[in-house]
């Protein structure tokens, strides 16, 4: 059986594909007794399996030519593998800790082979809707943003290396297309793929559409992110985007990874702890009102900003003097002008990131994709409350972004908007 072209895996040829790879097969030791598959892939694009046998592991993802959540009827190209395979490899050897290994990609099957992330790892965002703390989670979400971002950037990277490197993600228009239509636009307007926890949010939606404030800001949104190439950015760096344990956090799904606007990533994930955030009174019951675990998603919202700021400081001022061509030392030659520069910066970065994480936030309650946090809510009146406070929020730092100075801000909003 020869896999030449491109056709869709299943359990039965998938064991064909792996004997007749040895960068897979080698990872079971060239066995395959007890050998077992298991499709896991609960997401909107792609096939994920899961291969156990006893000598080793590993997990296959396979792109499909279609958007899996909504069929055929939705063509999406297959090359996204090659960019969430790149992108993989790229922010693996940046932050090794934090990114599973790629052991194998096939760009006409469009298939990446990569490290299984064993049990307890589950995905973050049903973490957080069990109400489980994850200790180390701010922690480890500011080192890969920080590394990731900063190392890809004009602030490390010469002018040519960065063109290149643009270069190389630009085919990967139709997934920034997708996230232009899905975030940026069809929020603010009539759309077949929105919906909402209706007849409760109908108002909140049409008022969403007709709010001439809103538009204007999510316009200047989308137009950074079309624009600024300033980062490898992962593109889809939400809570479902993250394989956690007490000790372990791991960043996967980078297939919308390109170079743009370094707050998307940020704003991506803190908006969606925001989310998880508003769903906890919809999960809580009379054993546990969820109020001590809403401080904590409230803490490691803080700390990650906290400690990325911290962190990309830090790589800013120990490679001062490096290939970057952003600000050359014969130019910014001194402290003075050196501080001045990464406050602008960063201060810039804070409000795209909260802009960014505001307009994640929006199009999960009003647009198409919702997630697990609000739709896991079975009484709908109860979720349809819950989404409204995350909307308000929402709305308020779409906004009212660039009047605010600090994370400290942002949390004192949402405990007002929730009281």
């Amino acid at each position: 059986m020869g896999f030449n072209e491109f056709r869709r895996l299943d359990e039965e040829t998938l064991v064909e594909y792996i004997k007749a790879t040895p960068a897979l097969s080698d990872k079971l030791g060239n066995k395959f007794d007890n050998l077992v598959i298991k499709e896991v892939g609960d997401g909107n694009l792609n096939f994920v399996y899961i291969v156990v046998a006893s000598h080793g592991s590993f997990v296959i993802k396979q792109a499909l030519p279609y958007i899996r959540c909504i069929g055929e009827s939705w063509p999406m190209t297959k090359e996204r593998a090659y960019f969430e395979s790149e992108a993989l490899k790229q922010q693996g050897k940046l932050c090794p800790a934090n990114v599973p290994e790629v052991y194998h990609f096939d760009r006409t099957m469009a298939l990446i082979g990569m490290r299984y992330l064993k049990p307890p790892h589950i995905i973050l965002r049903k973490g957080l809707i069990a109400g489980i703390e994850y200790p180390l989670l701010a922690e480890h979400m500011s080192e890969f943003m920080a590394r990731t971002l900063f190392f890809t950037s004009l602030l490390h990277k010469s002018t040519t290396d960065h063109k290149f490197a643009v270069a190389n993600f630009c085919g990967n228009v139709e997934l920034c297309r997708l996230t232009e239509q899905v975030v940026f636009s069809d929020p603010y307007k009539v759309s077949e793929y929105n919906r909402w926890t209706s007849p409760y949010l109908d108002r909140d939606a049409e008022a969403v559409r007709q709010d001439n404030t809103l538009k204007l800001a999510v316009a200047e949104l989308k137009s950074k992110f079309c624009e600024r190439s300033q980062a490898l950015i992962h593109g889809d760096l939400h809570t479902g985007s993250v394989m956690v344990t007490q000790d372990s956090t791991q960043v996967i799904d980078p297939e919308f990874a390109f170079y743009g606007p370094i707050g998307f990533d940020i704003g991506a994930f803190i908006g969606n702890l925001i989310l998880a955030f508003f769903a906890q009174d919809g999960h809580a019951d009379q054993g546990n009102d969820r109020k001590a675990y809403k401080e904590w998603i409230l803490k490691t919202i803080e700390e990650t900003w906290n400690l990325f700021y911290k962190k990309f400081t830090a790589l800013w001022i120990e490679n001062k003097d490096g290939p970057g061509d952003a600000y050359l030392p014969e130019i910014f030659n001194n402290p003075e002008i050196q501080q001045l520069a990464r406050e602008k910066y960063v201060k810039d970065l804070f409000h795209d990131a909260l802009g960014f994480g505001a307009a994640k936030m929006i199009r999960r309650i009003v647009g198409v994709s919702h997630v697990e946090d609000f739709e896991s809510i079975k009484d709908t009146e109860k979720r349809a409350t819950c989404e409204r406070q995350a909307l308000d929020v929402a709305k308020w730092l779409l906004k009212e972004r660039e009047k605010l100075s600090g994370i400290s801000e942002v949390i004192t909003a949402i405990r007002v908007i929730q009281s």
